[in-house]
C-alpha cells in the first residue's frame, strides 16, 4: 500500500461521508476525497467501483443515471437512510480507534 492509498477499511466510510454532502458520480467522489485530503489520499477506480457496487447491494447507496456537468450520462450515487446510519456508526468506531491509537503512540 502506497502512502497515498486510502487506509484499508476506511474507503466506504469516506465514500459515505462524501455522498452525505450531495449525490455524485464515481469520478466526483474520487476527486472530492483527493481534494479534501489535500492530495494525501487518492482513490483508484479499481477500488472505488467495486466499493460502490458493494454499498449499493448493501442498501447504503442507490444509483441513478443523470446528466453530468459536461452533459454526458453518468451514474450518480445517493446516500440512503441506511447509508446515513452506517456513516454514523462507522464514524463513531473510527473515532474510538483513532483515540486508542493516539493513546498507545503517546505512552
Amino acid at each position: 500500500m502506497g502512502e497515498r492509498d486510502v487506509v484499508q477499511g476506511t474507503l466506504e466510510m469516506l465514500i459515505l461521508k462524501t455522498l452525505a454532502l450531495e449525490p455524485m458520480h464515481g469520478y466526483g467522489v474520487a476527486a472530492r476525497i483527493e481534494q479534501v485530503s489535500e492530495g494525501v489520499f487518492r482513490v483508484n477506480p479499481g477500488s472505488l467501483l467495486p466499493a460502490l457496487a458493494r454499498m449499493e447491494r448493501a442498501g447504503s447507496v442507490k444509483s441513478e443515471w443523470r446528466a453530468s456537468e459536461n452533459n454526458r450520462r453518468a451514474k450518480y450515487y445517493l446516500l440512503t437512510a441506511r447509508g446515513r446510519k452506517a456513516l454514523a456508526e462507522e464514524s463513531e468506531t473510527w473515532n474510538r480507534q483513532v483515540s486508542a491509537i493516539a493513546r498507545i503512540m503517546e505512552a
